[in-house]
């Protein structure tokens, strides 16, 4: 599984946090070499969230900031018509009332709102630190998060399928960017609310999820 050069492209399965591959990745170089490297990843995806996930390895650690800095591609499938505490299947889920159903060409009209350099506020639920501590840790205890915005840049978003109330969307973006809170945030300008149901990260800079290693099995 090693990469020579210190890479090794995942294809990350749901329900596996980013901290549990890099775990099974050291146990498996172990295993195969007997040699204990040094290993880490090159962007978070949560668990519910499946794709390209970097792990570097070895002295390759050393270039992880490169990137983590690099342009990300995702696809995301939204629920319209309902929101979630954190975000995706994993929060309290809550339905809206009489909600009308909106269109592809609305929808079309939304998401040019989002594209370039925006402010945007990332969820309460992310690995932030606030004073020290994970934000999600702070709003899992019941207390108050204020996340301030940050710069991100939307380069682009097309609809890959709509058929009400889901809605795919193929975006391309900037590190730093949260795919939850761009999801909530057409939701509020749709008026009908929204939470992801899927992520799937499709390509890291260059690198793309296609012939990355899987875990199965």
């Amino acid at each position: 599984m090693n990469d020579k050069e210190g890479k090794i492209f995942i294809d990350k399965p749901a329900g596996w946090s980013s901290f549990d591959v890099v775990a099974k990745v050291r146990y498996q170089i172990k295993y195969e070499t007997g040699l204990k490297l040094k290993v880490g990843h090159a962007g978070t995806l949560d668990p519910f969230a499946t794709g390209l996930l970097i792990v570097l390895c070895g002295s390759e650690t050393k270039n992880q900031d490169h990137y983590m800095k690099l342009n990300k591609e995702y696809e995301a499938t939204l629920f319209l018509g309902a929101t979630s505490t954190t975000g995706d299947p994993e929060g309290i889920i809550s339905k809206k009332d009489k909600v009308n159903k909106v269109t592809k060409a609305e929808i079309e009209e939304v998401i040019k709102i989002f594209l370039g350099e925006i402010d945007q506020i990332p969820p309460q639920y992310s690995a932030i630190k606030i004073n020290g501590q994970r934000a999600y840790q702070l709003a899992r205890e019941g207390k108050s998060v204020e996340m301030k915005p940050r710069k991100i840049t939307i380069i682009s978003i097309n609809i890959l399928n709509f058929d009400w109330p889901k809605l795919t969307l193929k975006i391309e973006c900037s590190s730093g960017t949260y795919i939850r809170s761009l999801a909530f945030d057409i939701g509020e300008k749709l008026g009908c609310g929204a939470y992801l149901t899927a992520l799937r990260r499709t390509k890291i800079g260059k690198y793309s999820v296609d012939g990355a290693h899987s875990l199965e099995g």
